[in-house]
């Protein structure tokens, strides 16, 4: 359970996809102008990175890593197929975030106007790829704690681009330097919040 919790927490706050390894950036920046559009597209994140992950793993484990087609005989046991993980990573993504779309499209079609393009956009979203390919990396035990790793890693997203946009709500009332307004600010905060994330570092479980 330990160690359940710990990538939990770790995926969340030490290794977050946006201020520890800037990934998904595009959407990031794009998207966060208003809380109620960050909060859609980071569930969306989160249910595709919940699925695609988990979906990935037992593919790498069962197909595509080396000797894993053991089970369909003693002659498939030398295959090794792990030159096929980023095209079947992305066409498992990109099969999800079509469903995702779909729902979304039907269940809130408001929702589905603001997020726009960025919508579709999910299936390259490297902050999912990068999960895929953390998870193959990082060789986790069982399929339980790649759940864990993609539920933390998602939450982690959602949690990012939510604070982002509340920021970005409220300084349109502040003044901010003409040359810094816009994308501009946006990094300098990101930065920052970067920083003040590293003190998870800190964290014993």
């Amino acid at each position: 359970m330990e160690s359940i919790l710990n990538i939990f927490i770790r995926s969340i706050f030490i290794d977050n996809m946006v201020f520890a390894f800037f990934f998904g950036m595009c959407s990031y920046i794009a998207v966060s102008k208003s809380v109620k559009t960050a909060m859609g597209l980071g569930v969306a994140v989160t249910f595709v990175m919940l699925i695609t992950v988990p979906v990935n793993y037992l593919l790498n484990e069962y197909v595509l890593s080396a000797g894993s087609l053991a089970w369909l005989g003693e002659k498939y046991a030398d295959v090794d197929l792990n030159f096929l993980s980023f095209i079947i990573f992305i066409a498992v993504i990109a099969s999800i975030t079509q469903l995702v779309e779909m729902i979304v499209e039907r269940f809130s079609p408001s929702l589905y106007n603001q997020l726009g393009i960025f919508l579709p956009l999910i299936a390259v979203n490297c902050a999912i790829m990068g999960g895929s390919l953390f998870m193959q990396e990082r060789e986790y035990a069982n399929v339980g704690e790649a759940s864990v790793f993609a539920l933390g890693s998602g939450v982690g997203w959602w949690l990012a681009i939510v604070m982002m946009a509340a920021i970005r709500e409220k300084i349109e009332y502040s003044a901010v330097p003409k040359p810094l307004q816009g994308v501009g600010i946006t990094f300098i905060i990101t930065g920052l919040m970067g920083i003040a994330f590293m003190t998870f570092l800190g964290i014993q479980l």
